[in-house]
């Protein structure tokens, strides 16, 4: 019996739909993993750019110190460094859910109009895996910056006391 929804199709069996499903779930559940790690690269992110924040307040205060002017200005390189590698991170991510859609797309594409989409498939779950693994490897680069920098430089310094 032909579905009349879908232009004269057969009907698939239930089994066969069923199967089709459970496949289309698996990236589906990658977009749901790359979503937490966007989630988590944006708070970082924001972390990041509070410190950015702090250390220019601190710049600007009109202190004469040159050693901690020198260190404020090494910790701006390096979270500059880490918005780049955030950044990157973001990207990646968000090109890797992109990517998961179109897998879980070309799917039901492929079932609805039975079509050979095998090369499609494979391109973009490879996509989405690639962009995945980049993003985690660029929030390693990330969390390694950090890490060196606090061994190295420390925590910002603190504002100077008020005076009255």
């Amino acid at each position: 019996m032909a579905l009349p929804i879908f232009g004269g199709i057969a009907a698939e069996p239930v089994d066969s739909v069923a199967h089709i499903i459970q496949i289309a779930l698996t990236p589906v559940f990658m977009l749901s993993g790359i979503g937490t790690l966007l989630n988590l690269f944006n708070t970082r992110l924001a972390r990041v750019s509070d410190h950015i924040e702090q250390a220019n307040a601190l710049l600007l205060d009109d202190n004469p110190d040159m050693a901690r002017n020198q260190i404020l200005e090494r910790h701006l390189v390096r979270l500059h460094r880490r918005t780049l590698m955030l950044d990157g991170a973001i990207l990646a991510g968000g090109l890797g859910g992109a990517s998961s859609c179109g897998a879980a797309f070309v799917l039901f594409m492929g079932s609805v109009r039975d079509s050979s989409v095998a090369n499609w498939l494979v391109l973009m779950f490879g996509v989405a895996l690639a962009c995945t693994v980049g993003a985690l490897a660029l929030f390693l680069g990330d969390s390694l910056i950090s890490w060196h920098g606090l061994k190295r430089e420390g925590p910002l310094p603190r504002p100077a006391p008020k005076t009255t």
